[in-house]
């Protein structure tokens, strides 16, 4: 009798797990691309005042450095702020969203940069340990990753619904979620 009420349990298990993949499926970029917009709206409207953003300092001289100083001091500031809050709003709108992944790629290059400009400060922790400052930059991967997700969608990428029983996916490797060395392109 326990092994049934096991089973039933299991079985309610999966029955929810399905539904909330299907919900996934059906939710989770959207979800991504708007949460996308508020981060990058959230972030940018700080950097529009001085001595808010925690990242200023660096943020505007990594600017100044890569603009060959056409922006300088608070300028640099302002530039970043005004093209971190037309990402935002491209992605939580949902239009011109090619022309706010290319600006995202291109913020990203100036926002990771510092790890290669100013590695001796970003690092100076013990045993070469990440600042907070090169943590705040570190986790713009993830943003990168995201954007890259979102970019996939203009092209029609969509996540496909292929419901499988949790029993069949712990022995081995979801078809389609990994990829061998030998099938990605360019490696």
């Amino acid at each position: 009798m326990t092994i049934n009420n096991n089973t039933s349990l299991f079985d309610r298990f999966e029955k929810l797990d399905k539904i909330i993949n299907i919900w996934l499926v059906a939710n989770s970029i959207i979800i991504l691309r708007f949460s996308m917009g508020i981060i990058f709206i959230g972030f940018g409207v700080l950097k529009f005042f001085n001595g808010i953003s925690p990242i200023e300092v660096l943020a505007t001289r990594t600017t100044t450095s890569l603009t060959f100083g056409i922006f300088s001091g608070h300028n640099a500031m302002v530039f970043v702020a005004t093209l971190e809050c037309i990402i935002g709003l491209c992605f939580l709108s949902g239009r011109f969203l090619r022309v706010g992944v290319w600006l995202l790629a291109l913020q990203m290059i100036g926002a990771m940069s510092p790890l290669l400009l100013y590695p001796s400060e970003l690092f100076s922790g013990p045993f070469h340990a990440p600042t907070l400052e090169a943590q705040y930059i570190i986790k713009d991967i993830i943003l990168i990753a995201a954007g890259m997700v979102i970019a996939s969608t203009w092209t029609g990428a969509r996540i496909v619904v292929k419901p499988q029983l949790l029993r069949a996916t712990l022995k081995k490797r979801v078809p389609g979620v990994y990829q061998d060395i030998q099938t990605v392109p360019f490696v």
